[in-house]
């Protein structure tokens, strides 16, 4: 057990990452559906970016209500605000392997028919694949509202002697059940993900290829160019890697539970939420701009 000053120092950190994704989903939200207003048009990049903003928004505000709620008061149990923090993971997985197959359909180089087609295709059902993930999102959660129900029942009746063998026997099961559904919902956006950003990285190494064969002037700064957007997708992909490991180890709670590290815990998880959300708006240009305009 480490002293509570640095437990504090721990919550205080976890706070103000929770702030800057909250302030950071709210200004893509914002920008982007201003934007829409003004032009009455919106690219299929800018929804998926509006919708994983709006996600992330709620994803943040639910973690830390659920967060602080379990940790000051343990005898209480908050599994509604579990849901709701439950189903904004899973869409924001969706959201963001979603983003990443446009990204890597649209930049990719490759000449092989299936991405012209893809190229053509996927762009115009945009609206159906943000569709598709909120109704997988809402699947998910019935069966997890159904395993927080009688997670809860179990809890009312553990206090009798004779229920306890049964009773955690029966935690037991929910528990693996928990991590078995961790991994198959989460498992598929997230290997659309890499699948993605490993075409995009090849696509554009290859590019590079080409380009250092033909270096002028202009190249060198184009290939430095394509060299910074290589080393921030590798960075990026070992990041996200993290993100869906430290997610499903966090699904053992009894690993983390009411301890100062499960808040160093919290800390890593949402610290990747961050990186990826400024990165986002460090490759829009017109979220790029209002940062400029911003931080002048």
């Amino acid at each position: 057990m480490l002293p509570i000053q640095v437990t504090v120092v721990f919550i205080a950190i976890y706070v103000l990452e929770s702030l800057a994704i909250i302030v950071q989903s709210s200004l893509i939200v914002a920008v982007l559906g201003r934007e829409w207003v003004q032009v009455k048009r919106m690219s299929p990049v800018e929804m998926i970016l509006i919708s994983l903003g709006s996600c992330r928004f709620c994803l943040q505000w639910s973690s830390v209500l659920y967060n602080f709620c379990s940790y000051f008061n343990p005898d209480w149990v908050f599994w509604y605000i579990g849901i709701i923090w439950e189903f904004t993971n899973t869409l924001s997985f969706w959201l963001t392997s979603l983003l990443a197959v446009v990204y890597c359909v649209k930049i990719a180089s490759f000449t092989h028919p299936i991405f012209f087609w893809l190229r053509w295709r996927i762009l115009r059902l945009v609206p159906w694949l943000l569709l598709g993930s909120l109704l997988t999102s809402c699947v998910t959660i019935i069966f997890s509202a159904i395993r927080n129900y009688i997670t809860v029942k179990l809890m009312s009746v553990k206090h009798f002697p004779r229920n306890n063998t049964v009773t955690e026997r029966l935690q037991t099961v929910l528990q693996n059940f928990l991590i078995s559904q961790q991994m198959v919902v989460l498992t598929i956006p997230f290997l659309l993900f890499v699948a993605s950003t490993i075409v995009l990285i090849s696509s554009l190494f290859q590019h590079l290829g080409q380009m250092q064969q033909h270096s002028s002037g202009h190249g060198n700064s184009s290939m430095k160019a394509q060299s910074t957007a290589l080393r921030s997708l590798a960075v990026f992909l070992v990041f996200f890697i993290s993100y869906f490991l430290t997610i499903l180890v966090s699904a053992r709670d009894s690993l983390f539970e009411k301890t100062t590290w499960f808040w160093v815990w919290q800390i890593i998880i949402y610290a990747v939420v961050s990186i990826h959300s400024t990165s986002l708006m460090l490759s829009n240009p017109k979220l790029k701009k209002v940062l400029k305009v911003r931080c002048w």
